[in-house]
């Protein structure tokens, strides 16, 4: 959507009419249907041609392309591990060692910290292995899909091995000091200590997860209706994800193999990401998991658990029918971005807060300033890319042109307010993915999961006005 006049507060009201009406019905897709109509109407297009513009222009791009072929490559991926039953040998595997309640909820936290070199595959890859022993111990799916959120972009943020880094260090390039990527890199290793959103959430996460910390807010009521009456979703719940994986079995007479069909295709995936980004430069996700696929096609069908092709063809089908309601409200967050970023949305947040910034102020209103666009646009991505050229200036006006303490703090202040909105927003990828791989109702999981947000985002604006008034 281009040529469109800037809108002001008004930008706002798409995603904010959304967001409203998200929270009050439990209905995620009509209510980013509402807040798209909204946002076309106020870009001067009649309902019809407007939303057909807004759906081409959204959709026809690599971008979503990208994701949407990740989630249907996960989806064939995780109807082959049921085919070959898989995930529920694990989950008897794992019983015989978790044996609490404590240790069964802490497993997607703990899957969601080791895979740490991709925000979209750690949920989805965590979330249906983790998933038959949270049920078991009937830990609710709201909890599960915190963990699973919790254990994509946060921790992302903090490693510098994944494509998060390097797309950061890219961007602080030709800034101050900072001259190649080389050098980006190194700045962004030393702003990490300064991620304090990140490092909070991750670790809050934790302890509620092992049961550290008591819950508090909406999680505390799904939780104690998983224990005390064993439904791990609400009654009226829809989970994101459909009900054909549950219509798929091994053969009868067949043994699962855990090393050939499980932890093989797992084995691929890693490395085949984590080797493209160490000698490419480059992390080749989406062609990992096709390497995977087509690896498990091959596996299953030579160990005897496909009877034909017909008998593969209906089980990946059934896989790519499960992902369509996760696709169909990422396609729609994409669409709501879109149209936002289109009436100048993010545009209006920068300016609204250019008054305030002060080098002592610097960190807090930068994070403050990230927060608010990823909540409303649901990209990390995109604030670091908005945000960096506004404040890496300032900071290093105020600094003298040094990488002081004061500029490492207001890039961890950037990525922390990025990965605020990525975190918990009902419009962000990775907060649709953990919904999915958690098999959650989407609009539970982010009831639930905002509260612990802000509490992060509340002690990470204490951190960050800290270092402005301490190393301004």
């Amino acid at each position: 959507m281009e040529n469109i006049a800037m809108k002001g507060i008004w930008s706002l009201l798409p995603i904010a009419l959304a967001l409203l009406l998200a929270f009050k019905t439990k209905e995620a897709v009509f209510s980013l249907l509402v807040g798209c109509t909204v946002g076309v109407i106020l870009a001067g297009f009649d309902p019809a041609s407007g939303l057909s513009k807004l759906f081409q222009h959204a959709l026809g791009n690599g971008d979503f392309i990208w994701v949407m072929m990740i989630e249907i490559a996960i989806g064939v991926m995780i109807a082959f591990y049921l085919k070959a039953g898989v995930i529920g040998a694990f989950a008897d595997l794992a019983s015989q060692k978790i044996r609490t309640r404590r240790a069964a909820s802490g497993t997607g936290w703990v899957l969601g910290v080791l895979i740490f070199f991709s925000d979209y595959f750690s949920p989805l890859f965590s979330g249906p292995i983790a998933r038959p022993l949270t049920d078991r111990f009937h830990v609710s799916r709201e909890m599960l899909a915190y963990e699973l959120d919790s254990g994509s972009a946060p921790v992302c943020t903090l490693i510098p091995i994944s494509a998060w880094a390097v797309y950061i260090a890219g961007l602080l390039k030709g800034y101050g000091p900072i001259a190649d990527a080389d050098q980006g890199m190194s700045a962004f290793v030393a702003s990490i200590p300064y991620n304090i959103y990140g490092w909070i959430a991750v670790l809050l996460c934790g302890l509620l997860a092992f049961q550290v910390l008591p819950n508090f807010g909406p999680m505390r009521k799904a939780e104690t209706r998983a224990r005390v009456e064993g439904k791990v979703v609400r009654d009226g719940a829809t989970p994101l994800t459909g009900a054909e994986m549950e219509d798929i079995f091994p053969p009868k007479d067949k043994r699962a193999n855990l090393f050939v069909h499980l932890f093989v295709p797992v084995l691929l995936v890693i490395g085949i990401a984590v080797g493209t980004f160490v000698f490419l430069h480059s992390t080749k996700t989406l062609e990992a998991f096709f390497v995977a696929v087509m690896y498990q096609a091959v596996a299953l069908s030579l160990t005897g658990y496909f009877k034909n092709v017909k008998d593969a063809m209906d089980t990946a089908y059934k896989g790519i029918k499960a992902v369509l309601p996760a696709i169909l409200i990422l396609a729609l967050a994409y669409c709501i971005n879109d149209i936002s970023k289109a009436l100048g949305a993010q545009k209006f947040i920068i300016e609204a807060s250019r008054s305030w910034m002060t080098p002592a102020l610097l960190p807090l209103v930068t994070f403050l300033t990230g927060a608010l666009i990823s909540f409303f646009t649901g990209t990390s991505w995109g604030t670091y890319a908005i945000l960096t050229p506004f404040v890496l200036p300032m900071a290093f006006g105020f600094s003298g042109g040094a990488l002081n303490p004061l500029v490492l703090g207001t890039i961890g202040a950037v990525v922390s307010g990025g990965c605020f909105g990525d975190h918990c927003s009902p419009v962000s990828d990775t907060t649709v993915l953990s919904s999915f791989g958690a098999g959650c109702d989407h609009m539970d999981h982010v009831t639930t999961q905002v509260p612990y947000a802000l509490a992060a985002g509340a002690l990470a604006c204490g951190g960050y006005l800290v270092i402005g008034l301490f190393m301004a």
